[in-house]
């Protein structure tokens, strides 16, 4: 981390409401998780007054079945954000250059910024068609937050293969993707794929996650990552949530159909982008603060996108369950 920049940089504004009053539109996360995590939870206390055994074969193997790769290649994170600083803390050097598609997740530039990177902003329609060769690493978020856009899997590959070839990095986060039944990049030879619990499982405090990636570059990762890099709670409850597969693809049924639902109701006040994430991306001509308390005083709280660079007249709105859903559409009118 280059000591120099932290007092140039900033907090990132995010999502998320503190008071439980609230009805919480602004972060996209599952309003739902698996059943019998909460047990999984409670049992293992007793097992976290010891260290974690480190080496979380049952957590590996998990994620490992999960994505379809061998258990070898995954990195244990608290979060898929840990494991991405993690990445960069492993590839980036001062003055490297890292593509970043704009707008997307702000936490991308910071953290590049942390290592002594250069963030260049490519516009996020073209980062796949970029030439890769000027940079240290690409980052590709599939599909992109708050635009909600899946990129093509091919185009995806073509990217991939002009990364290797030109020795960059290719990191894809992937934290939305299991809202899709698009193919993910894990495993694919010089390509590192971030995955979280927090969005699929509605289980953002418990911080965990991983990271795919393979040869060396896996080896290098393995060797810099903390020591007991998940709690015991977390790494159980892990595993556990990993083999719901039911639970994952009643919630992808449950999101899109919620989400075109949405998308027509909201269009008629909005210009609502097209979507394939659990959220949609909203533009309008009136003030956006107005549209927040508008939202606020009915007791929910949508997401100011004005903060996701390039965009000046947005607000983001997740999307939750059916009644959640209503109560939103009611608030905004439409």
């Amino acid at each position: 981390m280059d000591p120099q920049n932290l007092d140039t940089l900033d907090r990132v504004p995010h999502g998320g409401a503190s008071d439980p009053q609230l009805l919480d539109f602004s972060a996209n996360t599952n309003p739902a998780s698996p059943t019998g995590a909460a047990t999984v939870y409670e049992s293992a206390f007793s097992a976290a007054r010891q260290y974690p055994v480190d080496d979380y074969c049952e957590f590996r193997a998990a994620a490992a079945e999960y994505i379809g790769v061998s258990g070898r290649q995954i990195i244990p994170a608290p979060g898929g954000l840990a494991g991405m600083r993690l990445l960069l803390s492993v590839v980036i050097d001062d003055g490297d250059s890292v593509a970043i598609p704009a707008p997307s997740f702000g936490e991308y530039a910071k953290e590049v910024q942390l290592q002594g990177g250069e963030p260049t902003f490519v516009d996020h329609d073209e980062i796949q068609t970029i030439d890769p060769e000027p940079h240290e690493l690409v980052i590709v978020c599939n599909p992109n937050n708050p635009t909600g856009t899946a990129y093509c899997p091919m185009g995806l590959r073509a990217l991939a293969d002009r990364c290797r070839d030109a020795g960059t990095t290719l990191l894809v986060d992937e934290a939305f993707l299991d809202f899709t039944d698009e193919p993910s990049l894990a495993g694919t030879e010089g390509v590192v794929v971030a995955r979280s619990l927090t969005k699929i499982f509605g289980l953002p405090g418990l911080r965990a996650g991983f990271l795919v990636a393979t040869g060396q570059l896996r080896e290098r990762l393995d060797v810099a990552r903390l020591s007991w890099t998940l709690s015991t709670p977390a790494a159980a409850v892990g595993a556990h949530c990993l083999g719901e597969t039911e639970f994952v693809e009643e919630t992808r049924q449950r999101v899109e159909a919620e989400r075109q639902r949405m998308a027509e109701r909201l269009s008629e006040r909005f210009t609502v982008t097209p979507s394939e994430a659990p959220f949609l991306l909203l533009e309008t001509d009136e003030p956006v603060a107005e549209i927040i308390d508008e939202a606020r005083s009915a007791g929910i709280v949508i997401r100011d996108a004005t903060t996701f660079r390039g965009l000046d007249s947005h607000v983001r709105v997740a999307i939750k369950r059916d009644h959640e859903n209503d109560q939103l559409l009611e608030a905004l009118g439409v």
